[in-house]
């Protein structure tokens, strides 16, 4: 099951008659509208996943779907940026050395510039769609579970500025995922091309971790 809690920050009050949307990572599809109850409630009868929360058309909340999501706004038009506030800036500008071999991904309508084994010259290129591209081109099918280790590589680079450890990664999926699924052993077997670090990495649009150069 799937909660989500819409109030108002400053007076805590519940928004009601308020429709919420679940945007699913693993395919894009997005649930059927479901109205906050009288306590601000929306339910969804699914299992635990990776997505974004949308509250009347805009996107309030993304990262692992699971239990209860609260979400207060200040207003119901304050911008996506304000409301989901995403913590740390992102590197921009290109990263590409004069001998360095590259080659571009096709995203949509644009060529994406990345280095021989598909880590983004510019970090500022990333987006979703970026991501499925390239996992596309690598062969990796994108799940629920893909989406919830890219998201906590860019959120903690965000925060901390650098890449988080495997084992970092480990504790957080054991607490998250339980002990056979949070492993070392299934991390690797579902990124299966260099890892959870490496292709994580790439997925989530960082640049290579230190030695691998």
């Amino acid at each position: 099951m799937i909660e989500v809690r819409v109030s108002m920050k400053a007076t805590q009050e519940p928004l009601k008659h308020t429709p919420v949307v679940l945007r699913l990572d693993a395919d894009g599809s997005e649930t059927p509208a479901v109205l906050t109850d009288r306590a601000g409630m929306a339910s969804f009868d699914l299992p635990p996943t990776s997505g974004a929360v949308l509250v009347s058309g805009v996107v309030r909340y993304q990262g692992r779907l699971a239990g209860e999501i609260p979400i207060a706004l200040w207003s119901m038009t304050q911008s996506e940026r304000d409301s989901r506030g995403l913590p740390g800036t992102f590197p921009a500008g290109s990263n590409a050395y004069p001998s360095m071999t590259t080659r571009t991904l096709q995203v949509g309508d644009r060529a994406i510039l990345t280095d021989s084994e598909g880590y983004l010259v510019d970090p500022s290129d990333w987006s979703e769609d970026f991501a499925r591209a390239l996992a596309a081109q690598e062969g990796l099918p994108l799940t629920g579970e893909h989406w919830e280790l890219i998201r906590l590589l860019r959120a903690r680079f965000a925060r901390n500025g650098i890449q988080t450890t495997v084992r970092d990664m480990i504790v957080h999926f054991r607490e998250v995922w339980g002990p056979e699924r949070g492993s070392n052993r299934y991390l690797h077997q579902i990124f299966p091309r260099g890892g959870p670090q490496k292709q994580g990495n790439r997925l989530a649009g960082l640049l290579r971790t230190k030695g691998e150069h």
